[in-house]
């Protein structure tokens, strides 16, 4: 996959490209917004890893920006407060996952994994539902006949759904798929998601069946 790392500590850049090219991603790094729209310009990315606090700005200006341009990139974010509050804020701007500094390159390297497995399987055909239609070959989604813009971990918990044809996916089996594991931190980011894609695309779309997990309508 090709992985553009944003953050303004060089040090941290070399490590974290270091690491990801073990694991055969090409890595590109930019320290600042400006420098990172003109990598992405150049060169489009499958994964952003993205820190929030740039010389230039915060990091969920480009978020947001690059979701306005509709942009199913998988953005996964790096913050120095991993409490509620600054989370929402990351999801709602459009961020798939979020990291909270210091971490293990283990961790980082697995959350980048699982953010691009979605990539190594093969697309559904569109899916319609009631005014709703998806096509997941190009990951576009339109409501009553207007595009809808869906983030990289959005699509991932459509795709699975869909892929369950009507079927409950019990919420661990969500968290490990599309996380990488059940933690409380996942479990939180789940219930965000879940009322961001309701809102986008229509509460009918996706059924909570309590104590079991979810499934589409």
């Amino acid at each position: 996959m090709n992985v553009l790392v944003v953050d303004d500590d060089p040090e941290l850049c070399d490590l974290l490209s270091t690491a990801l090219a073990r694991e055969q991603h090409q890595v590109t790094t930019a320290g600042s917004i400006a420098a990172a729209i003109r990598e992405l310009e150049r060169a489009p990315a499958d994964v952003l890893v993205l820190d929030l606090d740039l010389p230039d700005g915060s990091g969920l200006t480009l978020c947001e920006e690059l979701r306005s341009r509709r942009s199913a990139m998988a953005i996964l974010v790096l913050t120095a407060t991993g409490d509620v509050a600054t989370r929402v804020r990351g999801l709602d701007a459009g961020a798939d996952d979020y990291l909270v500094k210091p971490f293990a390159i283990a961790e980082l390297r697995a959350r980048v994994r699982a953010l691009g497995r979605r990539r190594e399987r093969e697309p559904l055909a569109v899916l319609k539902r009631g005014d709703v239609e998806l096509d997941f070959d190009s990951r576009r989604a339109y409501r009553a006949g207007l595009e809808v813009s869906l983030t990289a971990r959005e699509w991932a918990i459509v795709e699975l759904l869909a892929r369950a044809q009507g079927r409950v996916v019990a919420r661990d089996a969500l968290l490990a798929e599309v996380w990488g594991e059940p933690s409380e931190a996942a479990n939180a980011s789940l219930g965000v998601l879940m009322s961001r894609i309701r809102r986008k695309l229509g509460h009918e779309l996706i059924r909570l069946v309590r104590g079991e997990g979810h499934a589409l309508g």
